[in-house]
């Protein structure tokens, strides 16, 4: 796909649908005719029904799973006959019949998630929240520049775009407070970021080095890690977040191949320190990505998150995670972290957009914010570049906040 352009598709691909021939993004879908969840290629305003076009079981399962336990080779070859398939008119009589349009599917979760880890690896982020948390402090703490910092989150808790937010509950103490209380979280906040996918599993004892992100890394996918500030504040020391992130990580129902982004790579910001030997990337292929982030609350666009100016890749983030030994599950889910940039509207949380709180976040309409509020809805897009002038989406992660519910 990055030689000559690729041939038209006899399919009418709307222009600037984001889900052209170089994309062809993996989602899991059913349909009011057909409610058994199965896997599908999102490609212009249709989904192709797996299921239909080929005789692979696996893209029956109701998850990608079995799909991306077969490997790299599998991968790559899958994608080599849809472009065929969507190009070669020869097909057409074949694969038109499993084309349902997206606006009658039912979007499922994915991927059945195995492990869930989130990293904190956008500079501009960890120094806001520094400065937030810690004014007159260092905003760095010692250890960020030397290794991707992050935490395990609840893989069970993980949800399709879409899925409702009930606002958590939970201990608070304010900085005022010799007590803590209890009671629903007060500084509900969003995390804009980018989540990969592991497809290939590794053994125990073996860590990945960098290089091989692409045989364990099916995909990309977005990703909104909701976050009650003042529930985590009172809990994270001196073991971390808890229950201030568990209750609910939301991810987009398409998944953007690895192979998809090749014309997005670029070259990692400098680096102010050296990595160590195994987090050195100096000399390896680059694995920064040109994705840009939009979020809208409640409609309104309020920030535009780069994600290019992440300090640490996702090679250097799955690298550290298996670096002890850790193994990796056909499944696994790692996310970048928030992403945000130098600019105020390229804060990728609502901590920061409102600066913990003491600046509120105007919007459109008249209204402010610091954090949310029961019935706000986010949405958060990406887009990256493609070869040949060609632009994929991501789609969107969506969440509209709940109240609080009752106690049993």
């Amino acid at each position: 796909m990055s030689g000559s352009p690729p041939a038209a598709s006899w399919l009418r691909i709307p222009s600037g649908s984001g889900f052209g021939l170089e994309n062809l993004p993996y989602g899991v879908f059913s349909t009011d005719g057909d409610d058994r969840p199965r896997s599908g290629v999102a490609i212009g305003d249709q989904i192709l029904d797996l299921t239909g076009v080929t005789v692979n079981p696996v893209h029956g399962t109701g998850s990608l799973n079995a799909f991306m336990a077969q490997g790299p080779r599998r991968w790559q070859a899958l994608r080599a006959d849809l472009v065929t398939w969507l190009t070669d008119e020869r097909h057409r009589r074949r694969v038109e019949p499993h084309l349902v349009p997206r606006g009658e599917a039912r979007l499922h979760l994915p991927v059945e998630i195995a492990d869930y880890v989130d990293f904190y690896s956008s500079r501009d982020h960890a120094e806001n929240l520094g400065r937030i948390l810690r004014p007159g402090g260092a905003p760095l703490t010692p250890n960020w520049l030397h290794m991707p910092l992050g935490y395990h989150g609840r893989a069970g808790t993980v949800v399709v775009s879409g899925t409702p937010v009930t606002r958590p509950r939970g201990q608070r103490r304010g900085p005022a407070d010799d007590t803590p209380d209890f009671g629903p979280s007060q500084r509900l906040d969003i995390e804009a970021e980018i989540g990969f996918v592991v497809g290939s599993p590794s053994p125990a004892g073996r860590p990945v080095a960098l290089p091989d992100l692409p045989r364990h890394v099916f995909g990309v996918c977005l990703l909104n890690d909701w976050s009650a500030r003042d529930l985590q504040a009172w809990e994270y020391v001196p073991l971390g977040p808890f229950l201030g992130k568990s209750f609910l990580t939301s991810v987009s129902p398409w998944v953007v191949p690895l192979a998809a982004l090749e014309a997005a790579r670029i070259r990692p910001p400098r680096r102010e320190v050296t990595p160590l030997p195994y987090l050195d990337d100096a000399a390896a292929e680059p694995w920064g990505l040109d994705i840009q982030l939009e979020v809208r609350l409640n409609g309104h666009l309020v920030s535009r998150p780069p994600f290019r100016l992440m300090y640490w890749t996702p090679a250097q983030q799955l690298a550290h995670l298996t670096v002890n030994g850790a193994s990796l599950r056909t499944g696994d889910l790692f996310a970048s972290g928030t992403v945000s940039g130098p600019a105020r509207d390229q804060r990728g949380s609502l901590i920061e957009l409102s600066w913990g709180g003491r600046e509120p976040l105007e919007l459109p309409d008249g209204s402010v914010r610091m954090f949310l509020q029961d019935g706000d809805h986010v949405a958060i897009t990406a887009v990256a570049p493609g070869h040949h002038g060609e632009t994929l989406s991501f789609g969107e992660v969506t969440g509209r906040v709940q109240p609080a519910a009752a106690l049993a």
